[in-house]
């Protein structure tokens, strides 16, 4: 009984940890009941610490998860191939929890191992020797795994790119008056001969792939302030840009071209199963602990 009563204090920990494994809501759940399923049917009384205990278990079950999905090579799972329900709710608990938008994209470039090592350790403070028993490998090797996915998440610097720097200001302007529905503001942001070119599987039917002049731009990019909202700034392919991402999961990349100190361009497309997500790395460093230990 008292096991049980651990795993319920533990629950939103063991929530925290299995979601950013698995990067969905009802995956996460599924993990977290086996945990319960495993702690019920465990003598809690010979645990010299049960909450430690707890979190080896449903980390197992993830990396179990985890290792399946690359035997059987699937790719990260876009926002456009998941149920609305779940979509939402993944959106819901990101947004509620705080978790990276960003961050939840670039964990889908790492190994298994690299994800497991990383997760536990730099967001959760776990032990190096607790995440190589989990891992079934040496500490040294468990931190090797945890440097190498901190060296994909954090190796993009927008730092020496100062020109992409002041123009980022910009951007990002222009980003939060188009999720603000702010027209008038948008305007000002743009060049009069603005464009703006988007996948024609993104825009409604019977809405023009490509839409000319700063008005007519900033009208129909209201239409999407849902999805501006949801989107966060990245490296793609060295260069910086905007991944909408509901729920940490893919649908599209806005890239926004600046000229003279005003947008001059805005390209949206879709973000295919054929995209290189090791080139996707957030600009962005999310707060990490790097001892030893």
């Amino acid at each position: 009984m008292e096991l049980v009563m651990e795993f319920e204090t533990a629950r939103p920990r063991l929530m925290a940890v299995a979601f950013r494994l698995l990067g969905s809501v009802h995956d996460a759940e599924d993990a977290v009941q086996s945990t319960w399923i495993k702690a019920a049917s465990t003598d809690g009384d010979s645990l010299r610490n049960p909450a430690a205990w707890l979190t080896t278990v449903v980390s197992r079950v993830c990396l179990d998860q985890l290792r399946m999905r690359a035997r059987r090579h699937e790719d990260p799972l876009l926002a456009d191939e998941l149920p609305a329900e779940e979509l939402t709710a993944d959106e819901r608990y990101l947004q509620r929890e705080q978790v990276s938008r960003a961050l939840m994209v670039v964990l889908d470039a790492l190994t298994p191992s690299q994800r497991v090592a990383y997760v536990l350790h730099d967001l959760f403070d776990v032990p190096f020797r607790d995440v190589a028993k989990i891992l079934a490998i040496s500490a040294d090797s468990a931190k090797k795994h945890a440097s190498r996915a901190r060296t994909r998440i954090e190796s993009a610097d927008p730092a020496p790119h100062r020109a992409a720097a002041v123009d980022s200001v910009v951007v990002e302007a222009f980003l939060a008056a188009a999720a603000g529905g702010d027209i008038n503001r948008m305007i000002a942001l743009m060049a009069d001969d603005c464009v703006r070119i988007a996948d024609d599987t993104l825009i409604p039917s019977g809405t023009h792939a490509v839409v000319r002049g700063a008005r007519t731009v900033a009208e129909e990019t209201t239409l999407f302030a849902d999805r501006i909202r949801v989107s966060t700034r990245m490296l793609v392919d060295d260069s910086q840009a905007h991944v909408i991402a509901p729920g940490g999961h893919p649908l599209a990349i806005i890239n926004i071209a600046i000229r003279s100190d005003q947008v001059c361009q805005v390209v949206v497309t879709r973000v295919t199963a054929r995209t290189t997500f090791a080139l996707l790395q957030t600009t962005s460093r999310p707060t990490t602990s790097r001892s030893n230990r």
